[in-house]
């Protein structure tokens, strides 16, 4: 390897683009095209990132098997970073397998890192965790170790095992660090960061207040009846009954244990289940049909008792009932909850972590973006979503500049 094409990957590798652009910028041999093309990836220029990576892989030939493999991991994490997970995953692993029947066992084990990101991103950790478990930390180089410990925590946060998490968190810390690449060491920084924010608010005996993931855990694992509304399901001790597919029954639910130990009104319920302005007697008697089905369906876990006034909630051998609600409850926050990584999401991409039709997707951004809470940018398939920034802040007064002095 000539010595421009070797300082330039080792400037690459410390996370330093614009060192490793100073030497091969001007340069349009394969080696140079794929370093160029890494190089913007790590300047946030996709897509000029993308057209040097394939230009890199036309011009290496059918021969040279190795520089082509880790060419299409570069265009892998590329995707992986804007969003794009319709990306063929096929040929990551078949770039994988390329890499290792080649003998670079370090770059493989990078090609298996970023589909388990891509895993991770898409809701199926346990198969991101098939990934990971086989791999011994103290043969990584710091930056992959970097990698693979952001992939534990983030497997062990949707599990919600908030102490595994944490303690792969500081081991990450520790080795990015060590790694010395400022992208790395931020992000996991961001991570830390976002265990300290809200995750979910209590609600009990209609009072509120937010909690932490940690508390989160904590009640998980507690004797308390939990209505979890971010996951529409009711938990109590170690039994789940899902009431995904049924709204209204989950609404009746959630109404109950708000108020527990009190009951509430028939004219209440109608109210917030059913959206009804008036009460009449074919409403009661849609209730009465309702209360029966929940009724069915909490029989292992609770019973729903009539009153004089309406209907209470008597959890079996709970002392307590809680309500889990996400921190801000809106009718598309979920889709608010993706975009809030920071990362420009394409519609599809948002449909397959959500696993939502492509139509309920465009439905939902296009009534964030009516309201002014999305924006996006682009056309087409390269149509990317994201938070807008804070409005109404004028940064011009920050820039650096001489102040003028009469």
């Amino acid at each position: 390897m000539e010595s421009q094409i070797r300082e330039a990957a080792e400037a690459l590798a410390i996370g330093d683009p614009l060192a490793a652009l100073n030497r091969v910028a001007l340069r349009d041999d394969p080696s140079a095209l794929a370093l160029r093309g890494i190089a913007m990836a790590q300047l946030g220029e996709f897509d000029r990132a993308r057209v040097l990576l394939r230009g890199a892989v036309r011009a290496f030939g059918p021969k040279q098997l190795l520089a082509r493999a880790r060419c299409i991991v570069a265009e892998a994490e590329i995707a992986l970073a804007s969003r794009d997970l319709g990306w063929p995953v096929k040929a990551l692993n078949e770039a994988q397998q390329t890499l290792e029947k080649h003998g670079d066992q370090l770059n493989a084990v990078y090609a298996r890192y970023v589909g388990a990101r891509r895993l991770l991103l898409i809701g199926q950790p346990d198969k991101a965790a098939q990934e990971v478990d086989a791999d011994n930390p103290a043969s990584l180089p710091p930056a992959l170790e970097t990698i693979r410990e952001l992939i534990i925590s983030g497997i062990a946060i949707r599990r919600l095992e908030v102490r595994r998490a944490r303690s792969a968190l500081k081991q990450a810390e520790r080795s990015s660090h060590e790694a010395r690449i400022p992208a790395l060491v931020a992000e996991v920084a961001n991570v830390i960061e976002s265990l300290e924010l809200p995750a979910a608010r209590l609600i009990t005996q209609r009072c509120e207040r937010y909690v932490l993931l940690d508390e989160v855990e904590e009640l998980m694992s507690s004797k308390a009846f939990i209505v979890d509304a971010c996951r529409h399901s009711v938990r109590l001790d170690g039994q789940v009954v899902s009431l995904v597919t049924r709204p209204v029954l989950f609404t009746l639910l959630r109404v109950m244990a708000e108020a527990w130990p009190d009951d509430v009104s028939r004219d209440e319920l109608v109210a917030r289940a059913f959206r009804a302005k008036g009460v009449d007697e074919s409403y009661r008697a849609r209730l009465r049909v309702e209360i029966g089905r929940l009724r069915r369906l909490l029989k292992p876990l609770a019973k729903v008792r009539a009153t004089s006034q309406g209907f209470v909630l008597e959890p079996v051998g709970a002392r307590k009932v809680v309500v889990l609600a996400m921190p801000i409850e809106e009718k598309h926050g979920v889709v608010l909850a993706l975009l809030s990584d920071g990362e420009c999401w394409s519609s599809s991409a948002i449909a397959l972590a959500l696993n939502w039709g492509q139509r309920s997707v465009q439905r939902a951004l296009d009534a964030l973006a009516s309201e002014e809470k999305v924006c996006s940018f682009g056309r087409g398939r390269a149509r990317r979503w994201r938070i807008p920034p804070m409005p109404g802040f004028a940064t011009i007064l920050l820039l650096p500049a001489a102040l003028p002095v009469d």
